[in-house]
């Protein structure tokens, strides 16, 4: 076989025409697939690359040849659909698909067809005719194209011999066609220049230096500018994208440079002023990529050591453009570096006695408060306490008087957060203690440490303070309840009924509102193991005093504000804690009839509310509020007499007319109510009876003796009057009346009186009687001092007279003696009993009046060496 069969033939064109036809009939649908065969594809696409050649060689010599020009136009239409294919397919993440559309992954000898066909392709370009210069810019394109495309594959293999050749005839050989290239094209070229200085740039940095260093990487980059330059009036968005990173990048390969060519520095300087400028027109001029430029600008001025003022230009460019955000000014990873830089600069200005005007100051002190509070809120609370502290320094004394304190708070309540409340402490107290917001942080402290007296001092403090605003009361408020401290908590809800009260009439519901809330608290402290009912009571009845001016304020002025709740609840809760202040209150009397007093004027409000039907209850229990108040007064009066306590002015007279004014009460309830049953009347009557004795006892205290009568003429009136009540007004005359004025009774009388009382009292046999009987005994023993001489039964006495006659009469009497042998034998055998009970105090007091007895009575001396001896043996077989 010859040679020539040896050999692969060609296929004859029209043959390899017809093929390429099959072929892209074949790649048109699975290039358009979403999941394209790409091995397939690439099969196809290799053989319609060997068909595609072969037609080129048997291209004919004649240039007019019809057939072979519509087959080329056909063949360069379908070339350009495949293009454009490998366009839309190129972001394709298949790996299968680099090897179709790439030329250096290892394809090499494939790669190496493709440029040689392309070399021949651009050498026909060259001489083809076009007498009318139709194909001008196409042929511009493609030749461009070519060397450009060359360029990128040398540099790629690392060729930069090849790569410089095919710039070359790029940029000086063919620039007539650089001319002609459109804005698009420019851009693509400009970009593939760009590129390729990039990743000179690149190699540079990272110690793969070239001779040349990075001058050449700025001569790729030169001519990358001078390629976009014509087009810098356009309005193209992309055109001025790619002019500022063409200008980025020459900036940065200058100032690189700058070390091998010095005039390289003001290059870059100038490239960064005019990319800049740019830049600062543009909507996005606060980029972070943009921030790099100008803090490349000021490296650039500090390589060149340029003068203070250009080099503050260029920071206050970059201060101005921008963003305050956690990612571009702080360092949460080394937040003693960031306080380090700050304590560093105001040193400085602290030296220099500077101090910033106003409108700085405010600027700097809001992005300090705005990195407080932002580690305040990452819970970094010491970091961000550093931060606020930083605001009180001198340079910002312009706004000091404002700002330090405000400072100072946030810090404390950082430290407060982490538990350092001494620091705290420490720190609120620089505070001028003129603002209430200071003494509302000095209320936090107070109570996270469990001061109680603290904290109820600064609530004193705040309410009194500038700025105050009643939401803090309501903060501390919960505050209180939160930690559980009740005084606290009292505190604050008395600042602000307080507080209600000043604000008029549209705070009076609220007012009644939280007045019932301090009463509920103050009882339930008052019923804690320990308490001191003497502490909470003062304090209970002033509550209930401002509740009743309250209630009786909304009545007056008929304000429906008032609810027959709040008023039922109020003199309910007043009237039961009066009874229970009957069992539990020692010595309270007068604090028990005050609250009996504002339960019966609470009551009455109440039973005039429309919705109220003012039943026998209702009725009942204003008698028995008018009547306990009335008896309360008479019980105190009667303890402060036998305590020789000073009495007050016109206390009896304030006695007598509360008593008259109960009884009065008590008779209009009788005589208009048809609700009342027999019960509820045979009470009524009982406790008239009863304001009856004392108004007896209260008109022999003032001397009112002319009053007494028209009292027993009343009680004799009354129906169902109970005998024990004329019996007691008969020992308040005999007695007290005796006692107060001896003119009225003989000391004889006084004595058989006495007698006939103390015996119907002891044989009683009951505990109240035999200490009555010992009063009325000891009362007689003071008569006998009074009146008689030690052993001598005969001593002188004054007589006073009536309070009329200021005569002093003068007689002699004597205390029986039979009276006084009773008086001791009595006091001696009670006395007796009462050891012999366990009742030790009473034994005291009879013993006691024995013995005293003893000096008014033949051989008195030995019959008290007996009682005493007696007491003693006694005392000490019942106390063993």
């Amino acid at each position: 076989m010859s040679d020539r069969k040896k050999r692969k033939l060609s296929p004859e064109p029209h043959v390899a025409y017809s093929d390429i036809q099959s072929i892209l009939a074949r790649l048109k649908p699975k290039l358009s697939s979403k999941k394209p065969d790409w091995d397939a594809l690439r099969t196809d696409l290799v053989h319609l690359s060997v068909l595609a050649e072969s037609i080129s060689r048997h291209r004919p010599r004649a240039k007019k040849d019809q057939q072979w020009i519509q087959r080329a136009d056909d063949l360069d239409s379908q070339g350009v659909t495949l293009w454009n294919a490998s366009v839309v397919q190129k972001d394709v993440p298949d790996d299968a698909y680099r090897t179709v559309c790439a030329a250096n992954v290892g394809e090499t000898t494939l790669a190496a067809g493709v440029l040689g066909s392309a070399a021949k392709y651009v050498d026909l370009l060259r001489v083809a005719d076009d007498p009318e210069n139709g194909y001008e810019q196409a042929r511009a394109r493609a030749i461009i194209l070519y060397y450009s495309s060359r360029m990128e594959v040398a540099f790629r293999e690392g060729n930069s011999g090849v790569a410089e050749f095919m710039l070359e005839k790029v940029s000086a050989e063919n620039d007539q066609y650089i001319l002609l290239l459109t804005s698009s094209d420019r851009r693509t070229l400009a970009g593939k220049l760009l590129g390729i200085g990039k990743g000179m740039l690149r190699r540079n940095t990272q110690g793969e230096h070239t001779e040349n260093g990075t001058g050449d990487t700025v001569k790729w980059i030169q001519k990358a500018f001078s390629i976009i330059e014509p087009l810098e009036d356009t309005v193209d968005a992309g055109d001025s994208q790619l002019r500022r990173s063409i200008l980025r990048t020459l900036a940065r390969a200058y100032f690189l440079s700058s070390g091998q060519d010095p005039e390289n520095l003001a290059r870059a300087e100038a490239s960064l002023q005019e990319l800049i400028e740019s830049v600062d027109s543009s909507m996005d001029h606060t980029s972070p990529e943009y921030q790099q430029l100008r803090w490349m600008r000021v490296a650039i001025l500090k390589r060149r050591k340029a003068p203070h003022t250009a080099l503050l230009e260029a920071f206050r460019s970059i201060i101005d453009h921008m963003q305050f955000s956690e990612s571009t000014i702080t360092e949460h990873d080394d937040h003693a570096r960031a306080m380090q830089d700050l304590t560093s600069a105001l040193n400085v200005l602290e030296v220099k006695e500077y101090e910033l005007p106003k409108i700085s100051t405010t600027a700097c002190l809001t992005l300090l408060w705005q990195f407080g509070d932002r580690h305040y809120h990452a819970k970094r609370w010491t970091d961000a306490a550093d931060w606020f502290l930083a605001g009180t320094n001198s340079t910002f004394g312009s706004m000091s008087h404002i700002s330090n304190a405000k400072c100072l708070r946030k810090a404390a309540l950082c430290y407060v957060q982490c538990g350092e409340h001494a620091q705290a402490s420490a720190i609120v107290r620089r505070c001028p203690p003129t603002d209430a917001a200071t003494h509302y942080v000095a209320l936090l402290i107070a109570a996270h440490q469990g001061l109680e007296d603290e904290a109820v001092a600064a609530v004193h403090e705040m309410v009194h303070a500038s700025n105050f605003n009643k939401k803090m009361l309501l903060l501390a408020t919960r505050l209180a309840n939160d930690s559980g401290m009740k005084t606290l908590l009292l505190s604050v809800l008395e600042a602000l009924l307080e507080a209600s009260i000043r604000e008029g009439v549209d705070a009076d519901a609220e007012a009644i509102t939280l007045v019932r809330c301090i009463i509920r608290l103050v009882l339930r402290m008052m019923s804690e193991p320990g308490a001191l009912p003497a502490v909470f009571i003062p304090m209970l009845l002033r509550h209930f005093s401002t509740a009743l001016s309250l209630v009786t304020a909304l009545e007056a002025k008929r304000n429906s504000a008032v609810g027959t709740k709040d008023v039922s609840w109020l003199w309910r809760t007043a009237y039961n804690t009066a009874v229970q202040g009957c069992a539990e209150w020692e010595n309270q009397e007068d604090s028990i009839s005050d609250l009996f007093d504002v339960a019966r004027q609470l009551l009455q409000i109440y039973a005039r509310c429309p919705a109220v039907d003012t039943e026998a209850e209702l009725q009942m229990f204003l008698m028995n509020a008018s009547f306990a108040g009335a008896a309360g007064r008479v019980f105190a009066s009667r303890r402060r007499a036998s305590n020789n306590v000073p009495e007050e002015p016109d206390r009896w007279e304030s006695v007598a007319q509360e008593i008259a004014s109960c009884k009065e009460c008590i008779r209009q309830i009788v005589a208009g109510s048809n609700a009342l049953g027999e019960e509820e009347t045979q009470r009524a009557y009982s406790f008239l009876s009863i304001l009856a004795v004392f108004g007896v006892e209260v008109a022999c205290r003032l001397k009112t003796w002319k009053c007494i009568p028209d009292i027993i003429e009343k009680i004799d009136r009354v129906q169902n009057v109970e005998l024990g009540s004329l019996e007691a007004i008969a020992d308040v005359l005999a007695i007290l009346h005796a006692s107060l004025d001896r003119a009225a009774l003989s000391i004889e009388k006084f004595s058989r009186w006495l007698r006939a009382i103390c015996t119907i009292l002891l044989s009683r046999s009951s505990p109240a009687d035999r200490i009555k009987a010992i009063g009325y005994v000891e009362q007689a023993v003071g008569v006998v001092q009074d009146h008689s001489a030690e052993g001598d039964p005969q001593v002188p006495i004054f007589l006073r007279a009536p309070p009329r006659s200021e005569l002093i009469t003068l007689a002699w009497q004597k205390y029986p003696m039979d009276e006084r042998h009773w008086l001791l034998a009595t006091a001696y055998n009670t006395g007796i009993e009462c050891l012999h009970a366990s009742m030790l105090d009473d034994a005291k007091r009879w013993f006691e009046a024995a013995t005293t007895i003893c000096r008014f009575v033949p051989d008195g001396e030995s019959r008290a060496a007996k009682i005493s001896k007696t007491y003693a043996y006694l005392l000490e077989r019942y106390t063993r």
